[in-house]
């Protein structure tokens, strides 16, 4: 499949997925219809290699893709990202591990990195016990992954099969409802070790560019490249509505209006060069993993650094379309105050946090940076 034919695809998805943004909102989780326009377009297993019948997207087009179904709808979006970025641990699984969980393309993997389990070594097998939080669409996935500390303080992915798993209705939050990150957790659970990963050892079984790129750097750009879709979102919005909407006691349209004109032009352009920013440092990491160069901490820590402006920027654009919309802005009916929640509580992801700034500031300055999670 070619980029182009995956970029139609992510948008075909799209006009699904805003297609039943409502019905997302009030369940707290993708509708069926939207897992199954994702799944069959193969948008929710980007990250999953050629040698297990997988797609092997390059991160610079899975950007674009997560950003075209965010554009519709950031739930869709997040969804999507989250996936994409857990089905990349298909790369550290052993072949005889990973074949049968992702040569299947109707499999969806989602979950947390985080760890918040116990492992516990039972010779073949882990032990495990543990909850997460931000399990974010779990409910749809039929593996679910897991981070869990090992009693010698190594840290594992854990692979659990969906029956494993209970889910728990903590997901009532004011944006990306449509997620379902919800929490969910284990209890005795039995892992073989062929089914446990530790992605910062680096190991990996697949031979590929892909699996050359930093995966916790993919899961950051990925976070931003949502919210970039959500505020090119907030953008169409405005400009639909400035045509026609006079505010009150206004004889122009807010298109008309010379400070709403200056505002739109330099929302724009922040907007566009926040892009540029993050999918040109991505771009260059990837041109060097495909010339065979490691992708070291300064390319990681600049993808990082675009990844946090684009999500910052991408949260002021949104702020400022619906400041210009008024009131129209403030009503349930208007896509607007769905992106005014969505991007501000996908800007809270640790991936894309403001503290980040300080971490990069250090690095800039040449001085020591815990590196191993940019």
């Amino acid at each position: 499949m070619s980029n182009s034919q995956l970029l139609a695809r992510a948008r075909a998805v799209g006009e699904v997925a805003q297609a039943h943004s409502a019905e997302g909102e009030s369940l707290r989780r993708l509708p069926a219809p939207v897992v199954a326009a994702l799944r069959d377009a193969e948008l929710l297993r980007m990250g999953v290699p050629a040698a297990y019948r997988g797609p092997e997207v390059d991160p610079v087009t899975m950007l674009a893709c997560m950003e075209d179904v965010a554009r519709a709808d950031g739930a869709a979006g997040w969804c999507t990202m989250i996936a994409t970025t857990t089905s990349s641990l298909s790369m550290f699984l052993p072949p005889e591990w990973a074949g049968p969980i992702f040569s299947d393309p109707a499999v969806i993997t989602g979950g947390v990195f985080a760890p918040n389990g116990r492992a516990t070594d039972e010779g073949d097998h882990w032990r495990v016990d543990g909850r997460w939080m931000w399990g974010s669409g779990t409910q749809h996935c039929q593996w679910i992954v897991g981070g869990a500390m090992a009693d010698d303080g190594s840290q594992h992915v854990m692979f659990f099969p969906a029956e494993d798993v209970t889910f728990h209705d903590t997901w009532h939050t004011h944006g990306l409802r449509g997620t379902g990150s919800l929490d969910f957790s284990v209890e005795g659970a039995k892992v073989p070790k062929g089914r446990s990963v530790i992605p910062a050892s680096g190991a990996r079984y697949v031979d590929s560019p892909l699996a050359a790129f930093p995966n916790f750097t993919l899961l950051a750009i990925g976070v931003a490249a949502v919210t970039l879709g959500i505020g090119r979102r907030a953008i169409d919005e405005i400009l639909a509505l400035g045509v026609d909407k006079r505010p009150q006691f206004s004889q122009r349209t807010i298109a008309q209006m010379g400070t709403n004109q200056s505002d739109l032009a330099r929302a724009e352009a922040r907007l566009s060069a926040a892009r540029a920013y993050l999918f040109d440092e991505v771009g260059q990491a990837w041109q060097a993993v495909l010339a065979g160069q490691h992708v070291d901490v300064d390319r990681r820590a600049r993808m990082r650094l675009a990844g946090a402006h684009a999500a910052e920027t991408a949260a002021a654009v949104v702020d400022t379309a619906y400041t210009m919309a008024g009131g129209t802005s403030v009503f349930e009916a208007s896509a607007l105050q769905r992106c005014l929640r969505d991007v501000h509580v996908a800007t809270q992801h640790i991936m894309v946090a403001p503290r980040l700034y300080e971490t990069m500031g250090k690095h800039l300055f040449g001085l020591p940076i815990e590196s191993s999670m940019i």
